[in-house]
Order: structure tokens, then C-alpha cells, then sequence
């Protein structure tokens, strides 16, 4: 009979090889999408731009859909900016048009309400929903049309390459993808599978009726983590919804330091765990079985080459990721070192929960229960 080392090691190992031989492959990058090379028109489509404190990177988003088609229907709606947005907007694409959200009701998510806000204005078929720090190169909108199309899909959504300059950035953006596949392996989540919806808020082209039809942003109004809320409801209404990798969808958004990609992760880690104990117990105990106990395994006899083989296993499910985002394949030795900083933030964002603290997210807190709450003038949520 093994040693408790060597029976865990092997547990190690059996978990990371039916994650490996799973059929739905959730550490691959197969369900990726790249521009089209033929742009087409694009007078069926209105981009919704929802945008708080967005000064800073605004303005590039904006020009590089000025130049896709002058015949783009741009939509920016200001939400209760303490900076200048708006201004920053009107001075980037005079013809886009600018919103300003009312003030947001109470158990309205904000990004939510200002997408509401914005919805009443669009008049076209198809509705791109596009964060402020998002840039798209030429000939993505058409791919993603074409995809909803020729597939009769309701949605159509893009994980944006994040911005991989600082040492942080470097070390933490891959795996926040390959985590986020895991948990939403997309393979199911674009099959009629029903218990996986994800979308990926940055980039989702919708069939406006959809949003008309299902009341969409006002029936998930409350949800923290919006975007697979908006999956999961198209997708229990019976439409098909599809997400993937882009490397022409572009995040701006600067991450230059830990502090930012924790309040990031804090944010919503915990609400994805439903603010369960069991789950975090659970989460907790699984993290430690498959990154800690191989690298513990190395220290004994015979342990170590069950140990070997998880870790192997471990860096070949990353390396898919690592690759896609031009990251060296070496980075995938540093995941146990990554994964016990994830961990350590869905911790504090547990604890947040229980103190009834919550996270903080542009100039907003998220309380015990999830709900908003305001940290300045009514309405400046």
C-alpha cells in the first residue's frame, strides 16, 4: 500500500490526466477567431460602449472603429464619469453619440444599467457590446457577423488578448485565461451542453431582437459577473451563443502593478463560488491536490515520479495558452507559484464577503450581498 504522499500524488496525476483526455478540452485554444480578410459592410451593426472613468484609453478605442466603417453606428453612453469621458469620446469620433446614464435605480448592476441606457438608442439588427479599453483591428466585426450567421448563433463573444507589458502582467494575464477555460470550458459552453454559458463581457455581438425579446441586461440587472450572465440567459431561452479567443481584439487596459489584477480578481471570485464555504473548501482542497502535491511529491521516494508526471502533465495543459499569447513555454513551470496566488485571492475576496466589506471596482463597493453601494454622489454609480 502507497505512502499518503504517493497516494495523493497519484490522485494528482489522475486529475490532471482526465483534465488532459477530457473531451471537451478546456485547456485548448481551438475555439479561436481571427479577422476576416474581406471587410464588408457594416451598417447592420451598432457598438454600445459603456464607459466610467474611461479618459485614459477611450480615445484609441474609438479611432480604430472610425477607420473599420464609416457607416458604424457608435453609441457611448457616459456612465456617471468623474473624469472626462465624455468629452474624451465626443473629441475622438464627433459622430458617435453620447448617453449620459441616468441615475442608476437600486439592484442595478452599473455597467448593466448603463447598457440599458444605451439599448433604447440602437435601431440596427445587430448590437456590439464593447468595453472602453477595447480595440478592434480591421475585419474582426465581420468574422464575428459571419460567425453568427452562418452558424445561427443569438451571441457571439471574443476574450480579449489582455495587455501583457509588465512583469505582472506577464506572469498573471495567460493564466487568468486558462483558469476562466476551466471553469467555462467552451467547448461546452458553445455546444447546446445546458449547465455551461460563458461570454466574455469586452466583445459580444448580439441580435438586438434577443435583447429586445428577453428584456436581456434588465433580467440579470443584479449579477456581479455579468457577461456569463448574459450567456447563460440567451442560452436557456434557447439560443445558441459562441465564445473564443481573439488575437484582434485588444485590451488596453493597464495592469502595471499586483494591486489592480487583485482588486480584479477579488472582485467576483467569490460570487463565482456563490459565497459558499462548501465551494471554497472545496476549491481549496482541489488547488492544493493538483499544483501543491506534486511539487511536494518531489521530496520523496517513491512519490517523486508520480509527482514528475503530474507536474508534466500540469505545464502540457498550459502550454496551449502560453503559446497563443506569444508567452515562452518555460512561464508554464511558474504555475503552482501563480495558482497559490489566485488562490490567495479568492481567499481575500471570501473574506471581504464575510467582514461585509466587498471588493471595489471604479469607485464602487460591492457589498455582502453582491448590491452596489455608493461611494460618492446618488447616481454615481
Amino acid at each position: 500500500m502507497p505512502d499518503p504522499l504517493t497516494a495523493f500524488a497519484l490522485l494528482s496525476l489522475l486529475v490532471w490526466l482526465t483534465v488532459l483526455a477530457a473531451p471537451w478540452q478546456a485547456w485548448s485554444s481551438r475555439e479561436r477567431l481571427a479577422a476576416a480578410r474581406m471587410h464588408g459592410d457594416l451598417s447592420d451593426v451598432s457598438v454600445l460602449i459603456p464607459a466610467r472613468n474611461e479618459a485614459a484609453v477611450i480615445t484609441r478605442t474609438l479611432e480604430a472603429l472610425d477607420q473599420l466603417d464609416s457607416n458604424l453606428d457608435v453609441i457611448v453612453v457616459d456612465d456617471a464619469s468623474e473624469d472626462d469621458t465624455a468629452e474624451a469620446a465626443a473629441r475622438a469620433m464627433p459622430r458617435a453619440r453620447i448617453v449620459r446614464a441616468a441615475p442608476r435605480p437600486e439592484g442595478w448592476n452599473g455597467k448593466l444599467w448603463a447598457l440599458e441606457q444605451g439599448r433604447a438608442h440602437v435601431e440596427r439588427p445587430l448590437t456590439l457590446l464593447l468595453d472602453a479599453d477595447i480595440e478592434l483591428k480591421p475585419g474582426i466585426i465581420d468574422a464575428m457577423q459571419s460567425k453568427l450567421v452562418d452558424e445561427e448563433r443569438a451571441l457571439v463573444s471574443l476574450m480579449a488578448s489582455l495587455r501583457q507589458e509588465s512583469a505582472w502582467e506577464r506572469l498573471l494575464v495567460p493564466a487568468f485565461i486558462y483558469f476562466f477555460k476551466m471553469l467555462y470550458p467552451f467547448r461546452l459552453s458553445n455546444a447546446r451542453f445546458p449547465l455551461v454559458a460563458a461570454a466574455a463581457g469586452g466583445c459580444i455581438l448580439i441580435k438586438t431582437n434577443v435583447i429586445h425579446e428577453l428584456d436581456l441586461f434588465a433580467s440579470v440587472r443584479a449579477e456581479l459577473i455579468d457577461d456569463c450572465a448574459l450567456a447563460r440567459r440567451v442560452k436557456s431561452s434557447g439560443g445558441r451563443t459562441w465564445i473564443g479567443l481573439s488575437r484582434d481584439v485588444v485590451s488596453h487596459r493597464a495592469y502595471d502593478s499586483l494591486r489592480p489584477i487583485w482588486d480584479m480578481v477579488t472582485r467576483s471570485a467569490y460570487t463565482q463560488l456563490k459565497h459558499s464555504t462548501m465551494l471554497l473548501s472545496a476549491c481549496t482542497a482541489v488547488m492544493i491536490l493538483m499544483f501543491w502535491i506534486p511539487l511536494m511529491a518531489l521530496t520523496g521516494d517513491p512519490s517523486v515520479w508520480p509527482g514528475i508526471a503530474a507536474l508534466a502533465v500540469m505545464i502540457a495543459t498550459y502550454i496551449p495558452t502560453l503559446r497563443f499569447y506569444d508567452r515562452s513555454p518555460v512561464a508554464a513551470a511558474l504555475m503552482p507559484a501563480v495558482a497559490t496566488l489566485y488562490l490567495a485571492m479568492t481567499w481575500h475576496s471570501a473574506i471581504n464577503h464575510w467582514r461585509g466589506a466587498g471588493a471595489q471596482w471604479k469607485g464602487r463597493a460591492y457589498g455582502r450581498t453582491g448590491k452596489v453601494v455608493l461611494m460618492g454622489a446618488p447616481g454615481s454609480e
